[in-house]
């Protein structure tokens, strides 16, 4: 195993799932996901998804880079955050609201567990 890791989606497998039902606010979301690396609760990968909205609850960390489209992560607490290309942010333990995805979203994600 290389202790470098290129993080691409060709080289990886494709994981497409749908948030829970009951957690769904608005359209019909599909998320694809390239994990590039589960170790000892660190993940870290890209993510896809298409438009729609749904809930989110943190427990973990997670850093998100936004490589394309437009999502907004609206908190319990109104707190309001645009991510666009270019973004980069830092989700805490014990976020929680919507997560909608505007126009078809990539990310860079790492999540600390």
């Amino acid at each position: 195993m290389s202790l470098i890791q290129p993080v691409t989606r060709d080289a990886t497998p494709a994981e497409e799932e749908r948030p829970d039902p009951a957690k769904v606010v608005s359209g019909d979301p599909v998320h694809t996901t390239w994990n590039i690396e589960d170790v000892d609760g660190l993940y870290c990968g890209m993510w896809q998804s298409t438009p729609g909205a749904w809930r989110v609850s943190y427990a973990e960390w997670e850093y998100v880079h936004i490589l394309s489209g437009h999502s907004i992560l609206t908190g319990d607490d109104g707190s309001v955050t645009h991510l666009r290309a270019g973004d980069s942010v830092i989700i805490r333990p014990g976020f929680a609201g919507v997560w909608e995805v505007v126009e078809t979203t990539l990310k860079d994600y790492v999540i600390r567990a």
